[in-house]
């Protein structure tokens, strides 16, 4: 139910879901060498409530950073998050000064109001964007294509939350398979908790709502998507299955072998193997080149290895439909 009321989201531009503290912690402690002396922007984060800023606000020193830029669209509810009535969309930016200890800082004199509404693609928020260093948000999910994008464009080093199953975009997927984006080290199967406004419908079974009113969902498939690295992405992946035509059978409709689980890619085959998308958080460029993507997820992507005559985009194995897979081959 809870990618049930993502996809309802995406239809309805509702983009409200407030990453928690603990899974930003847990992701950029990864990163914390890439911080120093950088200007950082959280530019879909209203610093009245966002868990990003409080992030860096108390890790503003350790991190040597030199500033912090927040920037919110306009705010839909703003008395749910805020004591501000006000729909102004507004920013803050901030320099290490004494504004107390989150999550009740004195920042009301640091806010200030944006012209337009906010929007990551408005030419104010874009002046900003230019001037940062490293992105860090959970971009709308709704847009999350266009918000990759921009930040491709501009050439920015970014931290941000996505779904999996946005490695088979169209938009995304080349940007994997070329090594300028990747997955993050902290999250790798299971759902995550999101707080969401009091106006969304709360009816996943994970949902819940806590002593002080707020809303909360649980959504599975959840990842960060970076292009800093960090060392855990330098690990050999090791492998104990051998080949066998038996175990690894051919793909009636791509000219690669089926590995139905990470865990059991062959050690000792030098050919084209599909792998499940899942692959992308253990994926190590040091050990395998990604060659690309069924073409369910985007012609061309499968760079030549499927038949066309087949007339299948998604991949079989003697009859049998499996799932979307990436074709991976060991570095030689």
């Amino acid at each position: 139910m809870a990618n049930k009321q993502l996809t309802g989201a995406k239809k309805a531009k509702k983009d409200e879901f407030y990453t928690q503290l603990a899974d930003i912690e847990a992701e950029l402690k990864h990163y914390r060498e890439h911080f120093k002396d950088k200007t950082v922007l959280c530019n879909c984060d209203d610093p009245r409530m966002s868990k990003f800023f409080y992030y860096f606000v108390l890790n503003f020193h350790l991190l040597g950073l030199k500033k912090l830029i927040t920037t919110c669209y306009k705010n839909q509810n703003p008395s749910l998050f805020s004591e501000s009535t006000s729909e102004q969309a507004v920013y803050l930016v901030y320099e290490g000064e004494d504004i107390g200890i989150p999550p009740n800082p004195s920042i009301a004199g640091l806010v200030r109001p944006l012209l337009g509404d906010g929007d990551f693609r408005s030419a104010e928020c874009i002046a900003f964007l230019e001037e940062a260093d490293i992105v860090v948000t959970n971009p709308p999910f709704s847009l999350f294509r266009e918000y990759v994008a921009q930040l491709i464009k501009y050439d920015k080093k970014f931290i941000i939350i996505g779904n999996i199953n946005a490695v088979t975009y169209k938009e995304i997927f080349p940007l994997i398979q070329r090594d300028q984006v990747w997955l993050g080290p902290s999250i790798h199967s299971g759902d995550r908790e999101f707080e969401i406004p009091s106006s969304y419908p709360l009816e996943a079974a994970g949902s819940r709502t806590d002593n002080e009113g707020r809303r909360y969902i649980r959504v599975k498939g959840v990842r960060w998507f970076t292009n800093l690295d960090f060392p855990q992405r330098h690990e050999e992946l090791t492998l104990y299955k051998k080949y066998s035509p038996e175990e690894y059978p051919h793909y009636d409709n791509y000219d690669a072998i089926n590995v139905d689980k990470v865990a059991d890619i062959p050690y000792d085959y030098d050919g084209v193997m599909g792998v499940p998308i899942t692959y992308l958080d253990k994926h190590n460029p040091d050990q395998f080149e990604i060659l690309g993507i069924t073409e369910s997820n985007g012609r061309g992507f499968s760079t030549g290895l499927w038949d066309e005559a087949s007339k299948k985009a998604h991949p079989y194995v003697k009859g049998e439909k499996k799932y979307a897979r990436i074709f991976i081959r060991t570095h030689k």
